[in-house]
C-alpha cells in the first residue's frame, strides 16, 4: 500500500510516528493509500518555505516564471497516464473522463504559462501638471490553495499556474478524499527545477490544516474550492488577518427548456450536465424546467437517456464505455438518497432509479435517477444534490422561469435551450448566476472566467481576469518637476 510524505520546501518529509489518513477507492471500499495527518506545525513550516521561497520568486522575469511552468507541464504529459489511473481509483471517476482531466492540467499550466508578457499594470493620468500615475499589478506573497475531491488534477492547475505565473508561492491542500494524484504532482515538481518552497504539498483534516493555513498571517491569499460550510469557516480564520480569500461554492445549476428548443440535441446536453463525474461537479444541471408545451415529449425522452447511463467501477471498464463512477462516500450516497425520499414525500414520483446501489456489495454507487411530478418549492429544487439525480418541474412563461431560476440562494452555473434570439437575450441579462450556457453542455473553458454570486463564492477561476485574483496592487504617484 502507498504512503506518502508531506512535500515541503522541496524536500519530502519522513512520516516518523506522525498519524495517517486512510484514502477509500469509493469503487471498492478498499483502503488504496494513507496520507500524512499535518499538524498546525506543519501547516507553518510549509508557509514559511514558501514565503521565503517567494522573495526571490517575485524577482525572476514573468518569461522565465514561464519556463519553469512548461517544463512542468512536460512532465505532467510524461506522466499523465499515471496520474488518470490514479484518479480513476481515488474518486471513481470513469477512466475517460481521468484521462480528459490528466490532459486539462498539463493545458492549463501551458496557458498561464502563456501570459508571461500579458502581465501588466497602467498609467492613470494626473490632475496636476508634471506628474504621472503609474498602476502596478505584483504578485500578492503566498497563496493557500484548498482544494475539492471531485476534480483533483484540474484544481492543482487552477491553484498553482495563475499563483506562479504572478510571482507567488504556494501550499496546497489537497482533500483528503483523493490526495494521492497531488502527491503524484509533488513528486514531478521535485523532479523539475523549479525552486524549492514555490510549490508545497500537506494533507489533513480542514478543522485543523484548512483553519490552520487560513489564519497564518504570512499567507495572503486563501483560494478554496468546497463546500459553503467550508468556505465559511475559511472566511472566519481568515478574517483574524484581513487575508484576501477568493472561494468557489457550491451550485444549484437551472435548467429552462423553452418549447422551441431542439429536442432531441437538448436531452443530451442535459444528460450529459448532470451524469459528469457522476453528477459530482458543481456546474451539473441541478434541477429542470421544462415548458408545458413540450413537457411530455422531453421528460420521456431525458427518462430513456438518464435510464440508459452506463455505470459502474472504472477498473472493469476496458472498453471505456461507462458514463460515471460511484459516488466520492457513504456520506454522500446518504445525502443524495435523504434528497430523494425528501421529493417522494412532497409528491414526486421516481420515473427512473432512485435507490443506493452496489457492485459484488461494495461500492458507493448510487442510480441514475429522474424525478417528476416536482414543484419549485420542493426542497430538492433548492438544496444541492451533488448526484446523478434530475428533478423537473413545468413553467408557462419565460419570466415565470427566470423567477424560479433566481429563486436560488446559490449562484454559479446556470443553462437555457432556445432557438429564439429574443428569449436568449432576454435569458442572458435576467439570469442572474455566474455563467449561463446556450444550447450547450454545462462547463467551463480555460479563457473564460469561473465565478459565482450569492453562495456560490466571492472572486473567480480561470481566464487573465483571474489574475486579478493573485495579483496586489500598488499605485505610484511620481511628481517630475525639479524646477518647481
Amino acid at each position: 500500500m502507498k504512503q506518502y510524505q508531506l512535500f515541503i520546501n522541496g524536500e519530502f518529509i519522513e512520516n516518523g510516528s506522525r498519524e495517517m489518513i486512510e484514502v477509500v477507492n469509493p469503487a471498492t471500499e478498499e483502503v488504496i493509500s494513507k496520507v500524512p495527518k499535518a499538524t498546525t506545525e506543519d501547516v507553518n513550516a510549509a508557509v514559511d518555505a514558501a514565503y521565503e521561497a517567494q522573495k526571490s520568486w517575485a524577482k525572476i522575469p514573468p518569461i522565465e516564471r514561464a519556463a519553469y511552468l512548461l517544463e512542468l507541464a512536460e512532465l505532467v504529459k510524461e506522466n499523465q497516464d499515471l496520474l488518470a489511473k490514479v484518479t480513476a481509483e481515488e474518486v471513481g471517476k470513469d477512466i475517460t473522463l481521468s484521462e480528459k482531466e490528466a490532459s486539462w492540467l498539463p493545458q492549463y499550466i501551458e496557458y498561464f504559462a502563456g501570459m508571461a508578457r500579458h502581465l501588466k499594470g497602467e498609467i492613470i493620468s494626473s490632475d496636476r501638471p508634471n506628474e504621472n500615475i503609474f498602476l502596478y499589478k505584483m504578485p500578492i506573497g503566498v497563496v493557500a490553495g484548498i482544494m475539492p475531491w471531485n476534480f483533483p488534477l484540474f484544481l492543482i492547475g487552477r491553484k498553482i499556474a495563475p499563483a506562479l505565473i504572478a510571482g507567488d508561492t504556494v501550499v496546497l491542500k489537497p482533500s483528503s478524499d483523493s490526495p494521492n494524484g497531488c502527491y503524484e504532482f509533488a513528486k514531478l515538481v521535485a523532479k523539475s527545477s523549479l525552486p524549492k518552497g514555490v510549490i508545497n504539498v500537506i494533507t489533513g483534516r480542514g478543522s485543523v490544516v484548512g483553519q490552520a493555513m487560513s489564519a497564518n498571517p504570512k499567507v495572503s491569499l486563501v483560494s478554496m474550492t468546497g463546500s459553503v460550510e467550508a468556505g465559511t469557516r475559511i472566511m472566519k480564520a481568515a478574517a483574524q488577518n484581513i487575508t484576501k480569500v477568493s472561494l468557489e461554492l457550491g451550485g444549484k445549476a437551472p435548467v429552462i427548456v423553452m418549447d422551441d428548443c431542439n429536442i432531441d440535441k437538448t436531452v443530451e446536453w442535459v444528460w450529459a450536465s448532470r451524469i459528469v463525474n457522476g453528477g459530482q461537479a458543481c456546474n451539473c444541471a441541478e434541477r429542470v424546467y421544462v415548458q408545458e408545451g413540450i413537457a411530455e415529449e422531453f421528460t420521456k425522452k431525458i427518462i430513456a437517456r438518464m435510464a440508459a447511463t452506463k455505470w459502474g467501477n472504472p477498473a472493469d471498464d476496458a472498453k471505456k464505455e461507462f458514463d460515471m463512477g460511484p459516488m466520492i462516500n457513504k456520506q454522500q450516497v446518504d445525502h443524495i438518497d435523504e434528497l430523494v425520499k425528501s421529493a417522494v414525500t412532497e409528491g414526486g414520483k421516481i420515473a427512473c432509479g432512485g435507490k443506493a446501489a452496489k457492485i459484488n456489495g461494495k461500492g458507493f454507487y448510487y442510480e441514475p435517477t429522474v424525478i417528476t411530478d416536482c414543484k419549485h418549492s420542493f426542497r430538492i429544487f433548492h438544496e444541492e444534490i451533488f448526484g446523478p439525480v434530475l428533478p423537473i418541474t413545468t413553467f408557462r412563461t419565460l419570466n415565470e422561469a427566470i423567477e424560479y431560476a433566481n429563486d436560488c440562494e446559490f449562484g454559479l452555473t446556470s443553462s437555457i435551450y432556445t432557438t429564439n434570439t429574443d428569449t436568449m437575450m432576454k435569458a442572458l441579462n435576467q439570469i442572474n448566476f455566474g455563467e449561463t450556457y446556450v444550447n450547450r453542455e454545462h462547463f467551463e473553458a480555460f479563457q473564460g472566467f469561473h465565478q459565482g454570486v450569492r453562495k456560490s463564492g466571492i472572486g473567480g477561476d480561470d481566464g487573465e481576469h483571474c489574475l486579478d485574483e493573485f495579483q496586489a496592487t500598488h499605485v505610484c504617484y511620481v511628481d517630475y518637476d525639479l524646477d518647481k
